[in-house]
């Protein structure tokens, strides 16, 4: 059987055009649709890019643009409700080139995506629904909601948590999983903080979780974590207003030292980004067909307390891509299961693990504020961080199977 030549690429968040730039060096034409009519650049707040993710898009020489959307983050000091230190949790390790972790607005990264994937020719189509796929025997047919098709060798569902490839790959495929928690944030640059610029602090509030990054201009970075046991029907809590939810912040914040409630206070209704319920897929029991596959948060994806939601997608652009450039399509995304799934879990499970300490009960914070510094000292340069942080992708190295 022959290798693969063209790809159809479904997704433009961060896996899709990440895929794209991978197929492309890797001889593959591939060809990128996106649901939405215009491109995301509103949706999300912003995220880490951790070393390991900053690596694979330097294995693609896709890091330039993005990476200077943002700014170094390499540590994140913890804090109780009371204000007590907790200690630091590295967002990486630091390479020998220096490069560390970076943290961007998920909308500046998106169009440092967008940018860079158009400047190298990559065809990108708004618009593009994706209702249904057949496969051909020798290739894919994927139809649109506009009653367009598409037909190429092999789809790659870069899709996201909510992925219509996935349903399409196993009808029976499990829902994600609701985490008990509520995302949002906004900016300011109207609340001074004694925090320098680029630093990083996160803070285990009595009702609520906070986190805040000060950008190099004194621009501050927050978002909010917050718990609801029930879970919103699709569009809920993004109907929400940015103004409902700065008096519900303040409220849930106001018994909690540090600048939270200042923070919320001083941001404008217009920069406080709509809210998502946050949800995971812990296991996926089916990732491929012979000619179907899916990446990134559509086939694993951690709540965003790993902090590697990003990175995992970009890894799996490229070893997508190096699986379909030297084997057969079949045998590629076989393949690209085995290299990635027991990584993609294991990071998936231990973000679930933190998950569950960030709102705990009276008896659960006394326990957690007095453990934390001494967990975080046993794995601040452990094993379990580097298998994470110091993750490599060899691109010259020809993949078996």
């Amino acid at each position: 059987m022959t290798r693969v030549r063209k790809a159809l690429v479904i997704g433009g968040g961060i896996a899709g055009p990440a895929a794209a730039m991978a197929l492309q060096k890797a001889g593959i034409e591939p060809v990128l649709y996106e649901a939405h009519p215009q491109s995301a650049d509103g949706a999300g707040v912003f995220l880490t890019l951790a070393s390991n993710g900053v690596d694979a898009l330097q294995t693609i020489g896709a890091d330039r643009t993005a990476l200077a959307a943002g700014f170094p983050t390499p540590v994140i000091a913890l804090r109780s409700t009371t204000g007590k230190s907790l200690g630091e949790t590295r967002t990486g390790l630091t390479p020998p080139d220096g490069t560390t972790s970076r943290t961007v607005k998920r909308a500046d990264l998106y169009r440092a995506l967008h940018e860079e994937t158009a400047s190298r020719g990559i065809r990108m189509e708004h618009g593009k629904r994706l209702v249904a796929v057949e496969e051909t025997g020798d290739g894919v047919r994927a139809m649109f909601s506009d009653g367009t098709e598409a037909i190429g060798e092999v789809l790659i569902g870069a899709d996201g948590v909510h992925s219509t490839v996935r349903t399409l790959i196993d009808p029976a495929a499990p829902a994600p999983v609701y985490s008990g928690l509520i995302s949002l944030g906004g900016y300011t640059g109207d609340a001074a903080v004694d925090d320098a610029p680029g630093s990083y602090t996160m803070i285990f509030g009595k009702r609520a979780f906070f986190g805040f990054a000060i950008a190099p201009g004194g621009e501050v970075w927050w978002f909010a974590n917050v718990p609801r046991s029930r879970e919103p029907a699709r569009g809920e809590v993004e109907a929400i207003s940015g103004q409902e939810w700065q008096r519900r912040l303040v409220e849930l914040f106001t018994e909690d030292a540090g600048p939270a409630v200042r923070l919320i206070q001083a941001s404008a209704h217009q920069d406080i980004m709509k809210a998502t319920a946050v949800h995971s897929v812990p296991h996926l029991p089916t990732w491929h067909t012979d000619r179907i596959v899916v990446i990134g948060d559509a086939a694993h994806a951690p709540t965003p307390t790993s902090g590697q939601g990003a990175s995992l997608s970009i890894e799996d652009a490229v070893v997508v891509a190096k699986c379909l450039r030297d084997l057969p399509g079949p045998q590629a995304l076989a393949r690209f299961e085995a290299l990635r799934r027991p990584r993609a879990e294991r990071i998936v499970k231990q973000a679930a693990r933190i998950n569950s300490g960030k709102v705990a009960g009276p008896v659960g914070r006394l326990f957690r504020d007095a453990m934390l510094p001494l967990i975080l000292k046993m794995v601040a340069d452990s094993k379990q961080a580097r298998q994470v942080y110091d993750h490599h992708i060899d691109w010259d190295d020809a993949t078996r199977s």
